[in-house]
This record gives C-alpha cells, sequence and structure tokens, in this order.
C-alpha cells in the first residue's frame, strides 16, 4: 500500500454538523426535497379527487407504493453501485421534471386520472432509488461521530417539511388549482439539486473504520469502551484491523493510490470495493451478486441484524393506531377533526423535541438500553392513548407517544447510521424502508378491520404489545443492548 498522502476531501471534518457549512447544504436540499414531496401529495390528492370518485383518488394515491415497495431492494444496490450522491441528484432532477410536465399539462388542458397514475407510479419507482440514496447519503457528508447528530438535524427537517409543506400546497391551491401546485412543488424540489451538487463528498473511510467488518464480529463501541468485544483489542485509532499493517491515520487521508484513483474516476464515490472488509466484493460484481452480498451482510452482523427486526416491529405497532386507528378513535368519542388535530399535532411535538435533543447533544450515552426503554415506555403510552378519559388528556399522551417514539426512532436511525459499513448503506437503509413502508402500512387496514370487531381500546393494546416487542429484541441482543453511539 502506498503512503503517497491525498489532501482530505472534507476538510471541516472536526466541526459539529450544526455549524458544518457542508452538512448545512446537505440539509437545506433535503428540506427543500422534502417540503416539495408534501406539497406535491396534497397537489395529487386534490388533483385526483376532482378528476374521479373518491375510490378513484385513493387508488391513485395508493398507487405509488407499489413499485416503491418492489423496487426498493434493488434501489439500494444502485445507490451503493453508483453514489448516493449522484443517485440523489439524478432522482430529484427526474421528480422535477416530471411534476413541472404534469403542471404544465394540467395548465394546458385536463388530461384526467390517467395522467395522475401514470406520474404516481413515476414517483413511487423514483422513490425507490431515492430512498435508499438519501439514507446512504450522511456518511459521505461529515464524520462518523457527527451521524447520530445529523440523524437529528433530519428528523427536524421532516417535522418542517410536514408542517409547513401542507399549507403551502393549500395556498397553491388556492391561488391556480392542482397545476399552480404542482408547480410549486417541482420549483421546491428542483432548489434541492444545485445545493446538492454544492455537497463535497467524503471517501469512503477504509478497512474497518466507520462501521462494522462484514461479519459483525469486529470492535463494537458497547458502555463507553473503544472496543466491543470481550477483552477488547488495541485501541481503534491505532489499529483499524487485527494485526492492522497501516498506520489509520495514513490510511484515512491517503489510502491505496490505485484505489482512489478507480474511485475519484467513478465520481469520487466508492462502492463496496473501497472497502477493506467487505466480503465476496469484486468490482465486476454483478447487481444480483450485490443484493445477495447485501443481505448477507445484514443477516451476519450482530447489531444489524436485530436492529432492524426491532424496527420493523415498532412500526408494526405504531403505524395502525396513529394513522387510522386516531381517526376512529377522535370518532368513537366525538372530539371531531380539530380534536384529531390537536392530538396530532401533541405527537408531532414531541417528535420534534426528540429530533432536536439529538441536534444538541449529538450523543446520548447507552443508546442501545436507552432504544429498549423508549421503545417499552412508548408503547405502554401507545396502550394508554385508547383510554385517554378527555381530549387534554389524549393531547398529553400523544405528547408522550412522540416523546418516546421519537427517541427510539432516532436512537434506532443513529445507530444503523453507525454501525453499518458506509459501502453498505444503500442497502441496509432499503431494508429499513420496506420495512416501514412496505409491511407497515398493511397494518392500517388490519387495525380498521379489527377495531370494527373489537372496538379501539383492544387493537391499541394489542398494537402497543406489538411495538413493546421490538423493545424485547433490543434487550434480548447483548451486541444491540450496550451499543454506544461513537464519541
Amino acid at each position: 500500500m502506498t503512503a503517497t498522502l491525498i489532501p482530505p476531501v472534507h476538510a471541516a471534518a472536526d466541526k459539529p454538523a450544526h455549524r458544518d457549512s457542508n452538512v448545512l447544504r446537505w440539509l437545506g436540499a433535503y428540506t427543500a426535497s422534502m417540503v416539495g414531496d408534501n406539497v406535491y401529495y396534497l397537489a395529487l390528492s386534490w388533483a385526483a379527487v376532482r378528476a374521479g370518485t373518491p375510490s378513484q383518488a385513493g387508488l391513485v394515491m395508493a398507487v405509488s407504493a407499489v413499485p416503491r415497495a418492489l423496487l426498493m431492494l434493488g434501489g439500494g444496490v444502485v445507490a451503493d453501485r453508483f453514489g448516493p450522491r449522484r443517485v440523489v441528484i439524478g432522482s430529484d432532477a427526474v421528480r422535477c421534471a416530471a411534476v413541472l410536465a404534469v403542471a404544465a399539462l394540467l395548465f394546458a388542458a385536463s388530461p384526467g386520472l390517467w395522467l395522475l397514475a401514470l406520474l404516481a407510479v413515476l414517483f413511487g419507482t423514483v422513490d425507490a432509488v431515492f430512498m435508499p440514496a438519501v439514507g446512504a447519503l450522511p456518511a459521505r457528508v461529515t464524520g462518523r461521530d457527527q451521524l447520530a447528530r445529523v440523524q437529528g438535524m433530519r428528523g427536524l427537517a421532516i417535522r418542517f417539511a410536514n408542517v409547513v409543506g401542507a399549507p403551502l400546497g393549500g395556498l397553491g391551491v388556492a391561488l391556480g388549482g392542482a397545476a399552480a401546485a404542482f408547480g410549486l412543488a417541482g420549483l421546491l424540489i428542483a432548489v434541492s439539486v444545485p445545493l446538492l451538487i454544492s455537497v463535497r463528498m467524503r471517501d469512503l473511510p477504509t478497512d474497518g473504520e466507520g462501521g462494522l467488518p462484514s461479519d459483525g464480529e469486529g470492535d463494537l463501541p458497547t458502555d463507553g469502551q473503544g472496543d466491543g468485544k470481550a477483552g477488547g483489542a488495541a485501541d481503534r485509532e491505532a489499529d483499524g484491523k487485527a494485526g492492522g499493517a497501516a498506520d489509520r491515520e495514513a490510511d484515512r487521508k491517503a489510502g491505496a493510490a490505485a484505489d482512489r484513483e478507480a474511485d475519484r474516476k467513478a465520481g469520487g464515490e466508492a462502492g463496496p470495493r473501497s472497502m477493506g472488509a467487505a466480503p465476496d466484493t469484486a468490482p465486476r460484481a454483478t447487481p444480483w451478486q450485490d443484493l445477495r452480498d447485501g443481505l448477507r451482510y445484514i443477516r451476519g452482523h450482530r447489531v444489524l441484524a436485530p436492529l432492524l427486526v426491532a424496527i420493523a416491529l415498532g412500526d408494526l405497532g405504531f403505524v395502525g393506531p396513529l394513522n387510522v386507528g386516531l381517526t376512529l378513535l377522535a370518532e368513537q368519542r366525538g372530539w371531531g377533526a380539530s380534536g384529531m388535530g390537536w392530538v396530532l399535532s401533541g405527537f408531532g411535538t414531541g417528535a420534534g423535541v426528540a429530533a432536536l435533543l439529538l441536534t444538541v447533544r449529538g450523543r446520548l450515552p447507552h443508546a442501545g438500553r436507552l432504544a429498549a426503554v423508549a421503545i417499552l415506555a412508548g408503547s405502554v403510552a401507545i396502550g394508554a392513548l385508547a383510554y385517554a378519559p378527555s381530549l387534554v388528556a389524549a393531547v398529553g399522551t400523544a405528547l408522550l407517544v412522540g416523546l418516546l417514539a421519537g427517541l427510539s426512532g432516532a436512537l434506532c436511525g443513529a445507530l444503523l447510521q453507525t454501525q453499518a459499513d458506509p459501502a453498505y448503506l444503500g442497502r441496509v437503509s432499503s431494508v429499513a424502508g420496506i420495512v416501514s413502508l412496505g409491511f407497515a402500512p398493511l397494518s392500517m387496514p388490519l387495525s380498521a378491520a379489527a377495531i370494527g370487531w373489537w372496538g379501539t381500546g383492544p387493537v391499541f393494546v394489542t398494537s402497543a404489545a406489538v411495538c413493546g416487542l421490538g423493545g424485547v429484541v433490543v434487550l434480548c441482543s447483548g451486541p444491540l443492548r450496550r451499543a454506544q453511539l461513537p464519541r
């Protein structure tokens, strides 16, 4: 391995993420894209209702989920093979062009539901690539010790987009109908493209830095120690691999000259081949081999495998009650739409506070244990929501649910970001995305049917038990329970 030094791509690596202009440009691009998404969905819903029946409008709104769920794993492979920055820029460009094209057609004519359905399918297909790339991008923008803070910043951006997007979409509809709202959505998404182009990418870490080795048997930060294995090895900064032959700092700044040159020619965003610990990954591996390699990596990882199971259980137990179940609960209690809005506001406020806490602190100790406690306590709060004696009590309970669910979600996301090898983050994010966007929504019609049979109380309690199983999984997995966020 040559020792030729190359200046680091990201010179401001030591800055906290919330003070790093490079991270802030990424955050601005992500926020603009998310606000545009919210405006788009409102415009699509409005246009579909005006063009057809309510059932047809519901079908148009749901059709994008099919390609997104079916193609998400392939999207993770694409993100890892071609680099997440390139994929996110291309995805936003396609989404922007499609939405603006539909806006222009709606200004000129009334093409009907077929155009809206086509747009929804295209959006869902692009989302299948976009979402895994978004999950993989933070590791290329900042240092590993800042990824937890970035996760909190990302959560704040999502809350901001949810609060601002709907009113902006409504304003667009009021001023110029669905066409104006689609045009506004396209312009917001377009803002993200130049910001993303200006974001500087970091080189992928080498020889085990920035994530566990692929077999899941490497160093794991546990209980405040630098090494997670019993009888820990030498200091992580001194040794990147057992019996390492090269200094980690030299590897981080220099690496192998030939590999660096190949990565630079490929767009500065190397695939799995630049990671010394990646298993069975050749430079000319096929996409199918990359997919199998990613799934094998997740399955054999001591932290990621149980973490994804916990995330899946949490989503399955959370999505139904907080969507369909809450609507039916508000109707049964006579709270009305305004009351349900207050309950949702309580949830959003709690989740925002949790994201802000992680943004400000950057690191919470005993992340694995804290996530388990938050999941278990949050599941109890979900079950209690169905038995709130008044609207005020329901709002307070929803605030607690949002705080605990937001905290556990942020910690799980931060652990996923920091424990995964950056070269696999696209595929890891795609598996997490399938769980959240593919499996969890299936609980909504089941929750609605179950409430019709047994009532809100038993269904909320059952959903809370499913959610609580996620916390049990965390506690039963030693490596995940002891996992720490990097300092």
